[in-house]
């Protein structure tokens, strides 16, 4: 049995970027499903910010293994309603994969429970790093 998954996308890089639409000219959703069904173990379809209910009706979301999420410019603009659904498929084993600039969106700071803000601290603490495989 394939493994069911929904590559969510926020979509408006595509739409509003001249550069990211000749490079993700279906979107970089698309992209990303195409390259998932590339295996015969991935039955990958797509959702956007755009659809009703971002396309993550409760059904939807019912017939999914692992959805991946991109979103970088409007985070704001998803549902709180969806992002709720979503996290209650994520606690009921829902796979989530959270691709770069979605470590901002509103499922990702719900699940963890933290602002997820890029900050650091200097504090002056010392930390030793090893290298284990350099050409790793």
């Amino acid at each position: 049995m394939a493994i069911r998954t929904v590559v969510w996308g926020e979509n408006i890089h595509e739409n509003t970027n001249e550069i990211v639409r000749g490079i993700y000219p279906e979107g970089m959703h698309t992209t990303i499903a195409n390259a998932l069904n590339a295996d015969p173990g991935i039955s990958a379809t797509t959702a956007t910010l755009q659809e009703p209910e971002h396309g993550l009706s409760e059904a939807r979301l019912a017939d999914t293994d692992v959805l991946t999420w991109w979103g970088h410019k409007d985070h704001g603009a998803v549902s709180d309603v969806v992002v709720e659904r979503v996290a209650k498929r994520v606690w009921e084993g829902m796979g989530l994969l959270v691709l770069h600039s979605g470590h901002f969106s509103k499922i990702f700071k719900r699940l963890m429970g933290t602002p997820c803000a890029l900050k650091w601290r200097e504090a002056g603490e010392r930390e030793r790093l090893w290298t284990i495989n350099p050409r790793h």
